[in-house]
């Protein structure tokens, strides 16, 4: 392989990186619901809670001036706990305004992560949450010389990349799984063949029953008996290329023994792609009908179009 051959695989694969992860965060944006939080508590009339005694909540009086005098809503910086209490998950808005993770709550004896879910605090827990939520807050305020409302999305925003960062930390190695799947959940939609479509499953107008799993990743079966099937491997561990190959090849057989006609397809990173990895490949020639490169799944045209010849959308 060329030098130029070498830094294109490279940039392939970042690409690939690159891509999971962005659609990873944008998937949590969407699961933790941060819009319709925000949109949520933006629609309160907060002049109906009790601001009065801004001790009891914690917020410095310099703070709330100047929140005052720049026109903002007090609600949409500050929390008060009957807001926690009426909005659910409204604890991870103002928990990402102030900055602070789920397990430094939980270290301070204020765990939240349930609050954020679905579940609303009672009032003593509500209570404890808002003021040192806003004492917080209060300080991030007072440092500013001015404070403007675009400021505190971009708090909340740097907040929720870090939580999305520590989650991709630890789902990245299914993540190249989970892009190669909505890729082909785009391609079923787009090509107007689906009857219906859930999390996990998908009913085609042609009767088969496609299944988004583990083992194997993708199987399209028709009247029980798998026709086609995907096997992922994202990870990039040339060490541990052979062993990930190994397992893919035992989930294609498993299929195979079900059904000697069904065609498999193997996904593996290119970095995956040793020499050891090729001649393993070619020797189950049998289980293995067909594979590629993740790299070259995601980004060229033509390989995707040879895959939905062979899975037959």
């Amino acid at each position: 392989m060329g030098r130029k051959s070498r830094h294109n695989s490279i940039n392939q694969s970042w690409f690939v990186d690159q891509l999971a992860k962005s659609v990873f965060f944008h998937r949590k944006l969407h699961e933790w619901g941060l819009l319709e939080i925000a949109q949520q508590i933006e629609q309160i009339h907060g002049e109906q809670y009790n601001w009065k005694n801004l001790e009891d909540l914690n917020i410095s009086e310099s703070a709330w001036n100047k929140v005052i005098h720049n026109g903002i809503k007090p609600v949409l910086v500050f929390a008060h706990p009957e807001v926690l209490q009426k909005i659910e998950r409204a604890v991870s808005y103002y928990r990402m305004l102030a900055m602070v993770s789920q397990k430094s709550m939980a270290r301070i004896g204020l765990p939240v992560q349930e609050l954020e879910i679905s579940k609303t605090p009672d009032p003593d827990r509500a209570i404890n949450i808002a003021r040192h939520l806003n004492a917080i807050i209060s300080k991030l305020i007072e440092s500013d010389e001015t404070v403007m409302l675009r400021e505190f999305d971009i708090w909340r925003g740097m907040a929720a990349g870090a939580q999305a960062q520590g989650s991709w930390q630890n789902a990245k190695g299914k993540e190249i799984e989970t892009l190669v799947k909505e890729i082909i959940q785009q391609r079923f939609r787009s090509a107007g063949i689906t009857k219906t479509l859930t999390a996990n499953t998908i009913e085609l107008i042609d009767g088969r029953t496609v299944i988004l799993g583990d083992d194997p990743d993708i199987a399209i079966y028709d009247r029980n008996t798998p026709v086609a099937a995907i096997e992922v491997k994202g990870g990039i561990d040339p060490a541990g290329a052979l062993e990930r190959l190994g397992a893919a090849i035992k989930t294609l057989q498993r299929v195979k023994t079900r059904n000697p006609a069904c065609t498999t397809i193997l996904l593996i990173r290119q970095a995956s792609v040793t020499e050891g990895a090729k001649e393993d490949i070619e020797r189950s020639h049998d289980i293995v009908n067909y594979w590629y490169t993740v790299e070259e799944f995601v980004e060229n045209d033509e390989v995707q179009q040879q895959i939905w010849r062979l899975l037959g959308i």
